[in-house]
């Protein structure tokens, strides 16, 4: 295999849901790589809200206007697939301390086993306390409707995030 490019990175994710915090940081991203793949996980250990190939469509949606951006799915270890399409660089958005701390062991690891280095990125304020599992936790339990959930997500994936998880959805 050829030597991984640092110009192509890979933001891998689960991104289930789409949240804004993700786009903002790959819109970010964008500026910072010739080539961006947001790399859409499947982890048989999680459940998923949403499958791979939904999550793939809706983040699509969202990226069309980037046109050094693409969407793939993929599973198994995130090196190996960065390995396959080339990629030098596995780019992670930080949250907090607590992420980095998280992040580190796996991007030594990352680089010994494969050969490639993880570029962190801070999340922008305002996407700080955002994480899938608050997001899924706050429709799931919450009596929010759609509008305050487009705070946290993309209007469309609020939409379908209710039709999912409730059952139904508000106009």
């Amino acid at each position: 295999m050829s030597e991984p490019k640092v110009n192509l990175a890979i933001f891998p994710g689960m991104f289930d849901p789409v949240s804004h915090g993700h786009l903002d940081i790959i819109q970010r991203a964008s500026k910072l790589y010739e080539k961006l793949i947001v790399a859409v996980g499947h982890n048989p250990v999680k459940t998923e809200v949403f499958t791979p190939e939904e999550r793939k469509e809706m983040l699509i949606e969202h990226t069309f206007d980037l046109p050094n951006v693409e969407v793939q799915t993929y599973s198994g270890l995130t090196v190996e697939f960065a390995r396959s399409v080339g990629a030098g660089v596995i780019l992670r958005g930080i949250r907090d301390t607590v992420d980095l701390h998280a992040e580190l062991e796996i991007a030594m690891t990352n680089r010994i086993i494969g050969g490639v280095e993880t570029v962190f990125l801070m999340t922008s304020g305002q996407h700080v306390l955002t994480s899938g599992t608050l997001i899924r936790q706050v429709v799931e339990i919450g009596q929010y409707d759609t509008d305050h959930l487009s705070r946290l997500v993309p209007l469309n994936v609020a939409k379908r995030l209710e039709e999912r998880l409730r059952g139904s959805t508000t106009p």
